[in-house]
């Protein structure tokens, strides 16, 4: 097995090699014995795993109010005032 092997079967198997089949989990076994390569393969897909099964972030309350605010206070003060009938694009 090679490194673009092991990483196809992470991808298809999961990072969890013991629910790996024993004819696929012995050669991975093997090649994270030998290879830093598939070693840290495994590392970031345990580590994905560890990041997607935490629990969401949440937002400080009121802060889309706050950006939304920003936002319109910073529009305003940019705007250049219009004459009657020119738009956005002219």
């Amino acid at each position: 097995m090679d490194v673009t092997e092991f990483e196809e079967l992470i991808d298809r198997l999961g990072e969890d090699l013991s629910l790996w089949p024993d004819d696929r989990r012995l050669p991975a076994e093997e090649l994270l014995a030998h290879s830093s390569a598939a070693q840290a393969l495994l590392e970031e897909a345990r580590a994905l795993r560890l990041a997607l099964a935490a629990p969401p972030v949440r937002a400080p309350k009121g802060l889309a109010d706050r950006i939304v605010a920003a936002a319109a206070r910073m529009k305003g003060d940019t705007a250049e005032p219009r004459t009657e009938g020119e738009t956005a694009e002219s």
